[in-house]
């Protein structure tokens, strides 16, 4: 007779009764192939009347649902007033649970879940904090046994395991028993509210059913479900739990997900892995070698069939010396990286990434129930034949094609509900018509889904819905454009008039020329290219014309004045202005920006060092100030307390490339230090070095290395006629550069 275990309710009581003997409990590994394995082989034994599950009662209503599914996939159930609270129970082909629900689907047996209801658990996890973590039931069996590794030790002892099922489950059992009993204080809250919850229905399936019943949990569970305390007890330990109101569907799910690193508590490292040990019960380690071999192959990897021939015997000699019974995951990956990829583990992993994890996304059926937005999502992703995938592609979208202008569309007006399916590459210029993404589907979207179905019933509404709140809610004329920038590219009519509208109330009330100059980059793309999106582009290039007029007027008194966090901030905007300005003002407004520039580096007194420095570097670029103007700034700024290092800093920030590979601006910075007076030289050199202190490591290594092959300012071969004052002077200025590379 099982005994009660301490800390169950009511265990020292003597009201205590065992389970009745139609109860059969399969305690498993979740994600276990072999624990999968016994749970098919013991179902076919008992033929139970009912199969009680280890997961969520709120998701009794999905299980009918369970023959539309093709694995991986996961529940997921949300707060139905704020489906951002969510959790996921995810099930893959070889997880016991997902064999005891097709089981029962497949011989119309009813399942029903039982564990702690997800509405309880989505409030425990808003107002609680994490229950500390208990005993690992595993590492201490693989210990004992004198195993290092549990993954190991239960994939020797039960995954490979050829005893029959029920005794299996039993021996189990027995050792999770022992467990329990010695680490009874590690057994925390949560744990036995679960339980006892796990108790209340199994009750129930007692009093509803008088055939075989099975439950299916995991292992830790299993000697706290063999005796019953009174039903009283169990119910005293869950009263008062929180509820919510929970809704929710079945959703695709990936291996990549199931991974351990992925950050799913109770995963598995190699879902891959675990996917051929379940479908391939014989010549696994032959037919893993020759995938193996194929992956490496599509790669340009050499990899013969001899090879794999020869790694299949290394991965068994390696079992027989460990003593194994058959070749893990351990013996079949040296195996293949000695044989295989010849020592190199770049092989090795490509192996793990697309084989021993895998990229297998699962498929939800059209009759599961699911949010209209979801809906209209897939409606869509057939529509523009766009599947969604685990996989990471690379796509140029042409926008002269309806298809591709259409799927651009929708990814943009799915990063505005937050829908992350795809990234633009902004730093790829495929010019007007064409745009670069980077997409992946990742199953923990679905929760983003989700939320957004709150916005509307479609992709189109929704994000139009989002866009007319964010343009209502505006505050800066920054905020306004990249809405406006954002409508534009969904192509969303009532957002592009609402943005615009947005825009024109903010301007009218900002003063500040940076606020008035940040707009400019959002919206001279959005001019620029959206004539493309449908929109008319002159609406749009009158309202940046106006902001870069404003902007361009008070940027000289917007840099005076300012403190150096603030002078950072103006060298950013004036950096994107310039570039807005470059791309899509007209003659007219961009004569008024180098107006502007003029005016700010003509100041006096002078304006902050950094957009002062970065105003005549501009000008100069431009050959709108000579190099003999910009030399007697740098002076003059030098020579002047406390700017020179800003100025030059303004100059000269970024330019690492340049400055290593443009001898005009070289010549430049030569020029101004050869023409310091004496007195002045010492100090300048120091503001040039803190000047490009900004610069990354392979940068300031670039242009050491051009200044100590001679191609540096001129003043370090210059010859005055005294050969030695020449030679302190070329090793001085080679030294302040030789300390960047530092």
């Amino acid at each position: 007779m099982a005994r009660p275990l301490p800390g169950m309710p009511g265990a020292g009581s003597g009201l205590m009764k065992p389970i009745p003997d139609r109860v059969t409990l399969l305690g498993i590994r979740h994600h276990g192939p072999g624990s999968a394995r016994m749970v098919r082989a013991a179902l076919d034994a008992v033929r139970p009347q009912v199969i009680l599950v280890e997961g969520p009662p709120d998701a009794d209503n999905l299980i009918e649902h369970v023959g539309e599914l093709i694995p991986p996939v996961a529940l997921l159930l949300h707060d139905a007033a704020d489906p951002s609270e969510a959790a996921f129970w995810p099930f893959a082909r070889f997880s016991p649970e997902w064999q005891a629900l097709t089981w029962g689907a497949r011989h119309s047996v009813d399942v029903r879940f039982a564990d702690l209801p997800a509405g309880i658990s989505l409030a425990r996890e808003k107002t609680e904090e994490v229950d500390r973590v208990v005993v690992d039931p595993l590492g201490v069996l693989a210990e004992a046994a004198g195993f290092d590794d549990p993954e190991r030790w239960w994939e020797d002892v039960v995954e490979h395991s050829s005893a029959e099922p029920t005794q299996l489950a039993a021996a189990v059992a027995e050792a999770m028993t022992a467990l329990r009993e010695e680490f009874a204080d590690t057994v925390d809250q949560r744990t036995l509210q679960r339980e006892a919850w796990m108790r209340q229905v199994l009750r129930k399936a007692l009093t509803d059913y008088d055939g075989p019943i099975v439950v299916v949990c995991g292992a830790w569970h299993v000697p706290a479900l063999q005796q019953l305390p009174a039903a009283k007890a169990d119910a005293d330990l869950v009263k008062g739990l929180t509820k919510r109101k929970i809704a929710g569907s079945w959703v695709p799910w990936s291996h990549g997900r199931l991974a351990a690193t992925s950050g799913y508590g109770a995963g598995v490292a190699s879902p891959g892995w675990y996917a051929h040990l379940w479908e391939y019960t014989k010549d696994t380690i032959p037919r893993w070698m020759a995938r193996t071999s194929h992956v490496l192959r599509e790669e340009g990897l050499p990899a013969s069939t001899a090879s794999a021939v020869e790694a299949v015997r290394l991965a068994d000699t390696l079992a027989a010396l460990r003593g194994r019974p058959s070749p893990g995951l351990s013996e079949v990956s040296e195996a293949a990286l000695a044989v295989l990829c010849g020592g190199d583990d770049v092989g090795l992993r490509i192996v793990h990434e697309k084989l021993v994890v895998g990229e297998e996304l699962g498929q939800v059926g059209s009759g599961v129930p699911r949010s209209p937005l979801a809906t209209d999502l897939e409606r869509l992703q057939r529509k523009l034949r766009l599947p969604a995938s685990a996989a990471e592609k690379n796509m140029r979208l042409d926008l002269r094609r309806d298809i591709d202008r259409g799927r651009s569309r929708l990814l943009r007006q799915l990063h505005v509900l937050d829908v992350r399916w795809g990234e633009p590459d902004e730093t790829t210029t495929l010019g007007t018509f064409a745009e670069a993404w980077t997409v992946r589907w990742d199953p923990g979207l679905a929760v983003a889904v989700a939320a957004a179905a709150r916005h509307g019933a479609t992709v189109e509404d929704a994000a139009e819905h989002v866009l007319l709140e964010q343009a209502k809610s505006a505050e800066t004329v920054a905020d306004a454009a990249e809405v406006l920038r954002e409508a534009v590219a969904c192509e969303l009519v009532n957002a592009v008039t609402a943005a615009r509208a947005a825009l024109d109330r903010c301007a009218a009330a900002a003063t500040d020329a940076l606020e008035l100059l940040q707009a400019l980059p959002a919206l001279a793309g959005t001019v620029r290219y959206g004539s493309v999106r449908g929109t008319d582009p002159e609406l749009l290039r009158a309202a940046m014309h106006g902001l870069l007029a404003r902007g361009s007027a008070g940027l000289p008194l917007a840099c005076h004045g300012i403190d150096d966090q603030t002078a950072e901030v103006a060298l950013s905007t004036m950096d994107k202005a310039h570039e807005a300005v470059v791309l899509a003002a007209d003659e007219e407004h961009t004569a008024g920006w180098w107006e502007a520039l003029q005016r700010l580096v003509r100041t006096d007194p002078p304006a902050h060092g950094l957009p002062t420095g970065r105003a005549t570097r501009l000008l100069w670029e431009d050959d709108r100030l000579d190099t003999e103007a910009v030399a007697v700034r740098m002076q003059r700024a030098v020579s002047a307390a406390g700017t020179g290092t800003s100025f030059v800093a303004g100059f000269l920030r970024g330019s690492a490339v340049r400055l290593a590979a443009d001898p005009r601006l070289l010549g430049l910075v030569d020029e101004w230090l050869t023409g310091l007076p004496n007195e002045a030289f010492e100090d300048a050199l120091p503001l040039l070095r803190r000047a490009i202190s900004s610069f990354s490591a392979p940068e300031r290594r670039t242009l050491a290395e051009r200044v100590a092959q001679g191609g540096g300012p001129a003043v370090l071969v210059a010859d005055d006629g005294d050969p030695e004052r020449t030679a302190r002077l070329v090793e001085f200025v080679r030294g302040l550069y030789e300390g960047a590379r530092v």
